[in-house]
């Protein structure tokens, strides 16, 4: 009888390890998970995207077959968002699952808690071996909380010869910064061949983050080359001193200059997913990996007057995002366009991982929708940014709705520069409507949106945000916080 029972339990016990080897009601064993995420891509820069947009396509000269190739095997977003468009607060966004007033990341000054629960903790103990590769830019941390392996640098790092940081050892390395940290992608994924456990692999580049120096082989790419012009590139912020237009709208040149040097990064940068690509094929795990590719934030590129992100404008907030998962049967090449956003990832791959989401993050999971079987899906989603103590930037505390159709922004202690737009009349957001009283419904329809999800997600400005030295002085970004 005791050998009876232990056999019972030790066949249990199989049962349960294969269990947890299955995907949440799939049936299949557990995917492998490539995420792949740049800093500062704009929406924009995807030859795909620019072939879609056709005559309104800033840069028809961009070429990234890579990243197009994703899309035409998988499914593309194209409306994906980050919460916070800054470099640290939406990487941990994107691990947490949860708002950066509550995940302890508010600006790039402070080190990832290393006690927050994350996607890379739970599908860890769920079997998963994990591995982080390339920028991690947590301020000055030399941890990598979560993962079983790393091949990282401090901070930003530097395009040529950059130190990484492999398994808590420095180490010297030689050429382009993202060359390397492929090298170091590939040597992880075809360790895995033999080891037959599912794994997951983050892999942040460096590539299209200023100052933007290209590898030899695209240096002298798209010489010549001009972008095509957009209806809001003389519309400055209101944060950004006066708001006059600098042109009249019938003056605007037809194609303007921009810096050439970061679409030969993002062209090299996508030679490097091409190989990422190629090596899953070569090692057979391209059927059930799902490759997730998209950017920490967005850029102005010229657009609104503006270089940076921040803000809430859509150029910032909008962001590339590319999924393919051949073993799902979705169709290939399709696009979808409900709203998507970062906080939405970690929910998403533990949904696949069959892992159960802590009821803490607040995302959804996107799986439904790469079949086309979403059902009810967001028609509206909340907005921060908390003013930084960043060299020469004058973007004060935001808070911001964006529905399907139309867009609140409030800026904390400056009320006279709120903005309110009607994003299917007016998508280049050129025409602010705050102040107009033939659009009081719209304007209180959005602000009662804008105080329920603030009140659902618990919203508040935490203690941990890295203020300016001058924060509450007069003439400061915090402007009249008694009537914000």
């Amino acid at each position: 009888m005791k050998i009876l029972s232990a056999c019972l339990f030790g066949l249990a016990l199989l049962a349960a390890a294969q269990c947890r080897l299955r995907g949440a009601g799939a049936g299949d064993v557990r995917p492998n998970i490539l995420f792949i995420y740049t800093d500062d891509q704009s929406f924009e820069a995807v030859s795909v995207v620019q072939k879609e947009l056709g005559e309104k396509g800033r840069f028809p000269w961009l070429k990234t077959p890579n990243m197009d190739r994703i899309a035409a095997e998988g499914v593309r977003f194209r409306n994906a968002f980050v919460v916070n468009s800054l470099c640290s607060p939406s990487r941990a966004v994107n691990l947490t699952g949860r708002y950066n007033h509550l995940n302890g990341i508010a600006s790039n000054f402070r080190p990832f808690p290393v006690d927050n629960v994350t996607c890379a903790t739970l599908l860890r103990a769920a079997g998963y071996t994990t591995a982080y590769v390339g920028k991690w830019h947590m301020d000055s941390q030399r941890a990598r909380p979560g993962f079983d392996y790393h091949a990282t640098y401090i901070g930003h790092g530097r395009y040529a010869n950059c130190p990484f940081i492999v398994n808590g050892k420095d180490t010297p390395t030689e050429g382009w910064v993202d060359d390397v940290a492929t090298d170091y992608a590939l040597q992880f994924i075809r360790q895995q061949k033999s080891s037959g456990k599912p794994w997951f692999l983050m892999l942040g580049f460096k590539t299209p983050h200023q100052p933007w120096e290209p590898p030899a082989r695209t240096r002298n790419l798209y010489d010549g080359e001009l972008a095509r012009s957009v209806p809001n590139l003389n519309t400055p912020p209101p944060y950004g001193g006066e708001n006059k237009k600098t042109k009249a709208a019938g003056q605007i040149p037809p194609k303007v200059p921009t810096n050439l040097d970061y679409f030969r990064c993002v062209t090299a940068l996508d030679d490097c997913v091409g190989r990422l690509m190629d090596t899953l094929d070569a090692a057979y795990f391209t059927s059930n990996t799902i490759v997730i590719f998209t950017s920490d934030n967005g850029v102005y590129l010229g657009a609104h007057s503006a270089g940076d992100k921040r803000s809430a404008y859509e150029e910032s907030i909008r962001v590339p995002f590319l999924v393919r998962y051949p073993a799902l049967g979705a169709s290939r090449g399709r696009t979808v366009d409900e709203m998507a956003l970062n906080l939405d990832l970690a929910p998403s791959l533990l949904d696949f991982a069959g892992v159960p989401a802590p009821k803490e993050m607040q995302g959804m999971s996107w799986r439904p929708l790469l079949t086309g079987k979403s059902g009810s899906w967001r028609q509206s989603w909340f907005y921060e940014y908390f003013a930084e103590n960043q060299q020469g930037t004058r973007i004060p505390d935001i808070t911001a709705v964006r529905t399907t159709d139309a867009k609140l922004i409030r800026y904390r202690g400056h009320q006279a520069w709120n903005e309110l737009f009607d994003l299917k009349s007016d998508p280049y957001e050129t025409h602010n409507l705050y102040h107009n009283p033939a659009h009081a419904s719209l304007k209180d329809k959005l602000q009662a949106e804008h105080d329920r999800l603030a009140k659902e997600l618990g919203y508040t400005v935490p203690g941990f945000v890295d203020r300016p030295p001058n924060w509450g002085k007069p003439g400061s970004l915090a402007g009249d916080l008694n009537n914000p």
